[in-house]
């Protein structure tokens, strides 16, 4: 080995360890600034920490892993929120739930105050939506993207987001209203 060999060598090692140290400070930054809503969102679809806590890791390590195609910093939230919406429907393509007859298990009361079953509440009238409403709903209420964002994460125009938006919320409050009164006529 020569010593322009050499040389050419120890300039393109730095020239990696350059560009590995600026793709980990990108990476740390996006991490950093948006765990915290991807956590927020992943719980939100999920109900359960450990499960949230697990698809926020995957989505970092799918980040990681193709860091290089986010061109634009200021897109890297729907993209993040894109690859954690992928990860959640991996979660149900690999996994077999096995059905059990209700009927064979006592449901104790869980809740502690009205506060905490009216938000259980909503939380499954959110999720019993039909999907092409859920997503646009969540990804508003819970990840705080406006129409135009989810327009672009759900490929979709921004006016159907605004629809979909429109006729989630009257699905909800419909729904919301119809358990009101059940609930009150059984009290009542």
């Amino acid at each position: 080995m020569n010593i322009f060999t050499r040389k050419r060598n120890k300039s393109s090692e730095s020239s990696v360890f350059k560009d590995m140290n600026r793709k980990q400070k990108r990476y740390e930054a996006l991490v950093n600034v948006y765990s915290p809503d991807l956590y927020r969102y992943a719980y939100w679809i999920c109900h359960d920490p450990d499960i949230a806590q697990d698809l926020v890791q995957e989505t970092c390590l799918r980040a990681w892993k193709s860091l290089d195609s986010l061109l634009d910093d200021k897109s890297a939230k729907g993209w993040l929120f894109t690859i954690l919406r992928r990860e959640n429907a991996r979660r149900f393509e690999r996994k077999q739930l096995s059905m059990v007859d209700i009927e064979d298990y006592e449901v104790a009361d869980q809740y502690d105050s009205s506060a905490e079953m009216d938000n259980e509440l909503l939380r499954r009238k959110i999720l019993a939506l039909p999907s092409e409403y859920k997503e646009p709903l969540l990804l508003q209420l819970v990840a705080g993207f406006s129409g135009e964002e989810i327009a672009g994460q759900l490929n979709l125009n921004k006016n159907t987001v605004l629809t979909r938006l429109f006729r989630a919320k009257n699905l909800l409050k419909s729904s919301l209203t119809t358990v009101t009164k059940e609930s009150g006529a059984a009290h009542g």
